[in-house]
């Protein structure tokens, strides 16, 4: 059994990350949380407009997110900081996210005295929480526990010749491994999948796919809009993609070959082993960070216009298969295979070389978004603000 150095989790889960994540239960406590985080070099915040005036669905979805990113294996332990009034509960919060087993701790800023008397307390209790995490060591954990996100944005014409080809090529090493692929974006397959949908485990599985992309189109209808105004996007038509299916076809062709396990909703926890495919939106960030609520361990990002973006609590793995992209972007291009393009290198070979690099960043290695701090999130809202 292959295995890499990572951490071992009380739940069983491993991490290849040991963040201190600093979580704000709503926007009222952002300032502090990043006040905070800046004073702990380490520590991990994710600011984020929700959290207040919500209800239902849309509630439920702001604190899903959160617990799953508070429970994402790569985080060790959680500081949560409420402003005391805020619709998502920070007790219920820190009891869900406390079910891994990893230390959770939590206060609101008003009991706390306002902003500065918060920012004081919660940088020595992160400092200590910090200092805890780092006197962890590794230890030998199995490669056939990762689960890897596949994600495509700032697409073109490259993307589906080389990029996302290669992807696949590694998403099925990820799955021969034992570990799992998710693939997400529901807009990005609209035109293409009834392809999906013939790779589909069982008949239910298809039917469920059916419906998520039924009920994206009949949101979008609600709404009085027309898809087509915004994807392809203008840069997508710029690089040379002319339509959705054309696009669609390139984008699906990222998660390889294997059959569709399961179809799960937007930062539901990520089944161990095999391919699914996770309702979620082509927004970049949006996209990611229900991965990484879901349990994502890296993210394989293929770009061809050139994309920056990184996550706040998983790598980031910049591939691209244009040429001219990797040498204006290479501050952050983690894998070039544009030798695809010109023949130099095999689809194969493009896919081993990917593989690798998920290998030696589950083992430790930085990406180029660790490396510039990129730290991005999002939450995919779907209410109205009362």
């Amino acid at each position: 059994m292959k295995t890499i150095a990572g951490y071992q989790r009380a739940n069983g889960d491993i991490g290849i990350r040991n963040h201190l994540l600093i979580i704000p239960t709503v926007i009222c406590s952002n300032q502090v949380c990043n006040r905070i985080m800046q004073m702990v070099p380490g520590a991990v915040s994710i600011p984020h407009q929700h959290g207040c005036s919500q209800i239902g669905a849309d509630k439920k979805r702001t604190f899903d997110v959160l617990a799953g990113t508070g429970k994402n294996p790569n985080v060790g332990a959680v500081l949560i900081i409420s402003l005391g009034c805020e619709v998502v509960d920070p007790v219920e919060l820190a009891e869900e996210i406390r079910k891994t087993g990893k230390r959770v701790e939590h206060f609101d800023i008003q009991s706390a005295g306002g902003s500065v008397k918060a920012i004081t307390h919660g940088t020595e209790l992160a400092r200590s929480m910090l200092a805890e995490l780092e006197r962890e060591e590794k230890a030998q954990v199995p490669l056939s526990k990762l689960k890897i996100g596949v994600k495509c944005g700032g697409s073109d014409a490259t993307s589906g010749l080389s990029s996302n080809p290669a992807l696949g090529g590694a998403a099925d090493a990820v799955i021969a491994a034992g570990g799992s692929v998710v693939i997400g974006e529901t807009t990005e397959i609209i035109g293409a999948e009834h392809v999906l949908a013939e790779r589909c485990v069982d008949g239910g599985t298809k039917d469920k796919l059916y419906e998520i992309v039924d009920r994206f189109e009949e949101l979008i209808g609600q709404m009085g809009a027309d898809m087509r105004g915004g994807n392809p996007s203008p840069g997508n038509i710029a690089g040379g993609l002319s339509t959705i299916e054309e696009k669609s076809l390139g984008c699906i062709s990222k998660c390889g070959t294997a059959p569709i396990r399961g179809v799960i909703e937007y930062a539901e926890d990520i089944p161990d082993g095999g391919l699914y495919f996770m309702d979620s939106p082509g927004n970049d960030i949006e996209c990611v960070s229900g991965m990484a609520a879901g349990g994502a361990h890296i993210v394989c990002f293929t770009t061809g216009r050139g994309t920056p973006t990184g996550a706040a609590v998983v790598p980031v793995i910049k591939i691209t298969g244009n040429p001219r992209t990797y040498k204006l972007m290479e501050d952050n291009m983690d894998v070039d295979v544009s030798g695809m393009l010109s023949g130099e290198q095999s689809l194969a070979a493009a896919g081993e070389a990917i593989w690798q690099e998920i290998v030696e960043v589950a083992g430790g290695k930085w990406t180029k978004a660790e490396v510039l701090g990129h730290q991005e999130f999002s939450i995919n809202r779907i209410g109205p603000s009362l």
